[in-house]
Formats: structure tokens, C-alpha cells, sequence
């Protein structure tokens, strides 16, 4: 009989202690705002180059909505690439939200089928860690969460307000290199992957995809060596033993909690 991962961490049953890991993703979130901006900004700046009218700019941030994809489309379409290739080559940089999916899965599978297909289209590298960082610390899911990590500070709204500056005023900024504003989005993401290392699998993982993704990006592109690291890494962090791993699962959903376990969801 196939063993229930949800029971082997004790939930927090305090409404207090819900809160309180609610502030610190907003918190957290309040960090990662800024970089959004920052890197919605450059994007932005990067679609004004190309010939992107601020409306077209802006549609593909609110309907695409994925910062590297929206780069690497804003590159294709200005060295004229066929429309079939640019579709291909995004959703293939894009794969590792695939990744994302199945692990907020265990957590989300509860949740009316509606309200998980706008959270499909919300799931960022951003809002994965922050929202799954805070289902681990209370150990069930809290829909909630997801949502204040989806469309809070560092939300989708933020991303959209960074476009619309990189559009309007990227004029005046000919070099943003200079300024560092191209290292914004690296960074946010390297701070990222450190919160979520909490056992040897994300270690691993981290480790083993990192180096497969600069390997692979030296002798290839770019994109090619994200897809490869966000797909080996993870493997190749499932092959160690369960019993070494110290994974943490979720328990149960608010909805299957005690009365005083949360509060009610959005």
C-alpha cells in the first residue's frame, strides 16, 4: 500500500503561527519586489529596442508572463526568427515550471480545479519558492499563502509596473549595463535557491543542475543549459535514498484541518 508522505510532519494548528509565516513571505516578498521591478524594467527597456510598441509590451507581460521566456522572445523576434521557432524555443526554456507543478501538486491537489488553473498561470520562479517555502513551514497547504506569493509585492502586478517604466523611460538609460541592472535577476534567483536547500535532495539538486546548466550553456546557448540543469539536477537528486533525504511533505489542507488551524482561504 503506497505509504502517505502528508503524515510525517506535524502541521501547526495556531492561527498565530499561520500569521506570522504569512508575514514573513510578504516580507520576504517585499525583498524580491525590488528586483522585479528592476528586472521588469530591463525587460521593458529590452521590447522598446526591439521595436515593441508599449502595448505589445505590456500584453506579454500580463499573458506570458515569464521574465526569461519574454527575454528570450524579445531576442528572437528582433533577429527575425520564424514565429514556430520562437514558440518552441521559449516553451522549452520555460520547461522547468513543468518542475515547479509537480512539486506544489502534493500541496494544491485540494483545491478546486479552477482556482489551480489561474495559479498555473501565476507559478514564477518567485512565487514557487516563496509559496512552497511557507507551505514547509506550516507544514499544509494554505491557499492563501499562495496567493499572497502570486500576486503580492513581488507579484505579477510588480512585473507589470517594471515593464511599463523599462517602456516609458528606457530611453534614457542607452547602457543599462553600466548600471548593474542585468545582474538584478541572477541574484534574486541565487538568494532563492538558498532558502529552499532544506535537505540533501535540494542540495544535490542545486549542485548537480547548476553545474550541468553552466556546462551545457558554455558549449551550447543559454537556454539549452537551463533546460538541461532544471531537468538532470532534479533526477539526479531523486536517486538518493528517501531515508538520507529528510524531505519535508505536506500534511493535510486547511479545509481538512481542526477549526482553529487557520483562517478561512481567500
Amino acid at each position: 500500500m503506497r505509504r502517505d508522505l502528508r503524515q510525517d510532519v506535524p502541521a501547526l494548528t495556531d492561527s498565530g503561527d499561520l500569521r506570522a509565516s504569512r508575514r514573513q513571505l510578504v516580507a520576504d516578498s517585499l525583498g524580491l519586489a525590488v528586483g522585479a521591478v528592476g528586472f521588469g524594467f530591463v525587460y521593458g527597456l529590452a521590447a522598446r529596442e526591439a521595436g515593441f510598441s508599449p502595448i505589445e509590451a505590456m500584453a506579454m507581460s500580463f499573458i506570458v508572463y515569464a521574465g526569461a521566456a519574454q527575454f528570450a522572445a524579445v531576442g528572437y523576434v528582433a533577429s527575425g526568427l520564424a514565429w514556430p521557432g520562437i514558440i518552441l524555443l521559449t516553451a522549452l526554456l520555460n520547461a522547468r515550471h513543468l518542475l515547479y507543478s509537480a512539486a506544489l501538486r502534493p500541496w494544491l491537489r485540494d483545491v478546486p480545479f479552477p482556482r489551480r488553473a489561474v495559479m498555473a498561470h501565476l507559478v514564477t520562479d518567485e512565487s514557487f519558492a516563496l509559496s512552497i517555502s511557507h507551505f514547509r513551514r506550516v507544514g499544509r497547504t494554505d491557499e492563501r499563502g499562495f496567493w499572497l506569493a502570486a500576486i503580492g509585492p513581488d507579484g505579477i502586478f510588480t512585473w507589470a509596473l517594471g515593464t511599463l517604466l523599462g517602456v516609458v523611460l528606457g530611453a534614457q538609460i542607452p547602457e543599462p549595463g553600466r548600471l548593474g541592472i542585468d545582474v538584478i535577476f541572477p541574484a534574486a534567483m541565487i538568494g532563492l535557491a538558498v532558502g529552499l536547500i532544506t535537505g540533501r535532495r535540494e542540495l544535490a539538486a542545486a549542485i548537480v543542475g547548476g553545474g550541468v546548466a553552466v556546462g551545457v550553456a558554455l558549449v551550447s546557448s543559454p537556454s539549452i543549459g537551463i533546460v538541461s540543469g532544471g531537468i538532470i539536477g532534479p533526477l539526479v537528486a531523486l536517486l538518493i535514498p528517501k531515508r538520507f533525504a529528510a524531505e519535508i511533505a505536506p500534511r493535510e489542507t486547511l479545509e481538512d484541518g481542526p477549526p482553529n488551524a487557520a483562517e478561512p482561504g481567500p
